[in-house]
């Protein structure tokens, strides 16, 4: 065995030496190319700056080789009018005089400007490179980042979006990017070596905060950390935060479901050959114990409802009816259900636990829906009690659901728009279910959703108005 391992870790060593050989090959090229960067931009710098003091000095040389011309012709000709002026002199006719005076007057030297057109002083395109020089004597390998820190003051949770922001103990320009992971998780404390999700990665962050939208809370918390990265190397990441990512969850209860109704995860469609399916199961099952069915099965947790009431089987007859698995007997909860607005059928809302197996939803006093109606003619209603108010607002396709049990507010939204449909005021005296129907279509249900922002303005404005729906609460 101490033969095995030692002979496994001289494999180890040469593979070492092999990695070592071409990983500092690899570096020494890197080196070579940005010197050889360096030197091509130092270059460029040097023949465009040599290009414009040639271009000055030609520019200056022009203007003064042609002051210089112009100087030479006119003293040119100042030496032929000198000598005319002294042939004139000697003369003894006065005509001439009158002559000369007329072109000492129009000559060239009178009209010339003795100061130069162009300065010979070049001292503006002087260069001092001193301080780019101590720069370049400065030049070092890259360093490893320095740890992030997420200020967990300035990151927030809202809306189903988690903003995370963070700070480097001091600024470094040499961060190329930030990466971020998160993992979602149902524990508070410090990241386990097990965790039941994986760390999702989110790479080529620029800023130093990052926002994740469309997120679904289906864990009590998620755990951020991140790290920065410069070209070379990525840094260490920082210490793990937990965010609490407070949402409602459930899942369907299909031991409640209708046998018309198939129920996988989410979603549901009517099956008008399932209620056949079912008898030929009951059948085939019959000798099994009761223990053993579906909605004794259920996991039992503070909130998980086993069944909507005791010891009782599916809903049956016409009450095409689901539940959910999770009661609501506190606080503010919220879901969505996106429907098929062709359905002959659809209603969604709440129940007691006393909603009895023929009841409808909305039929009783033990639930509180709003239902769509395509039989016969098209209308959207919220029923309870078995009275129903008929609604004067276009037909979403999908619907958000609020409850918020210790106010008694039961209220329906647009979920696309957030517009507000119905809401009942009342008092609930046992906790709820959400609740679902459907004949003759479909649905399916969006869980792990916080309570949006715009919903609990609205409600905090109309927490002191009255309802105006007294009659169906």
């Amino acid at each position: 065995m101490k033969n095995e391992e030692i002979s496994n870790f001289v494999c180890t060593l040469k593979q070492s030496l092999d990695n070592l050989e071409a990983n500092s090959n690899r570096v020494q090229e890197d080196l070579e190319s940005e010197f050889t960067s360096l030197h091509s931009v130092l270059d460029e710098m040097k023949e465009n700056m040599v290009t414009r003091i040639k271009q000055e000095r030609a520019s200056r040389t022009y203007e003064l080789q042609s002051q210089l011309s112009a100087c030479s012709k006119a003293l040119e000709s100042s030496e032929e009018l000198l000598e005319l002026a002294n042939q004139t002199l000697c003369s003894s006719e006065t005509d001439g005089f009158t002559q000369v005076t007329d072109v000492v007057t129009m000559a060239p030297a009178f009209r010339l400007s003795l100061k130069a057109k162009a300065s010979d002083n070049m001292s503006h395109l002087m260069v001092d490179f001193s301080q780019e020089r101590e720069m370049l004597q400065a030049l070092k390998f890259l360093p490893v980042p320095a740890t992030p820190e997420i200020q967990v003051s300035e990151s927030q949770v809202c809306d189903n979006t988690v903003t995370v922001a963070w700070t480097l103990p001091e600024p470094d320009s040499k961060i190329d990017h930030y990466i971020l992971e998160h993992r979602r998780t149902n524990h508070e404390g410090p990241p386990r070596i097990r965790e039941d999700y994986p760390w999702m990665v989110v790479e080529g962050i620029k800023e130093m905060e990052h926002t994740l939208t469309g997120l679904r809370f289906d864990t009590r918390y998620m755990t951020f950390r991140v790290r920065a990265c410069n070209k070379a190397v990525a840094g260490e990441f920082s210490e793990p935060v937990t965010l609490e990512t407070h949402a409602f969850t459930f899942k369907l209860d299909s031991g409640s479901a209708h046998q018309n109704l198939k129920v996988e995860d989410l979603s549901v469609e009517w099956d008008s050959s399932g209620g056949k399916i079912q008898d030929i199961r009951k059948e085939k099952n019959r000798t099994n114990s009761p223990m053993h069915s579906p909605a004794r099965s259920a996991l039992m947790s503070p909130k998980r409802a086993p069944t909507a009431r005791p010891g009782r089987d599916r809903f049956t007859a016409e009450s095409y009816t689901v539940l959910a698995d999770t009661m609501i007997d506190a606080g503010q909860q919220y879901w969505e259900v996106k429907f098929d607005k062709e359905s002959k059928a659809f209603a969604v809302g709440v129940a007691l636990r006393s909603l009895g197996r023929f009841d409808q939803l909305g039929k009783s006093g033990a639930s509180w829906c709003i239902h769509l109606n395509n039989w016969l003619q098209q209308s959207l209603t919220a029923k309870h009690n078995n009275k129903a108010r008929t609604l004067d607002c276009p037909i979403p396709n999908s619907i958000g659901v609020y409850v918020n049990y210790d106010e008694g507010t039961l209220s329906f939204y647009n979920a696309k728009t957030k517009q507000l449909m119905h809401t009942f005021k009342t008092k609930f005296q046992q906790p709820v279910i959400p609740a679902f129907m459907v004949w003759n279509g479909s649905f399916s249900v969006v869980t792990g959703l916080q309570v949006p922002s715009v919903v609990q303005s609205g409600q905090r404005k109309n927490s002191n108005t009255s309802s105006s729906n007294a009659s169906l609460t």
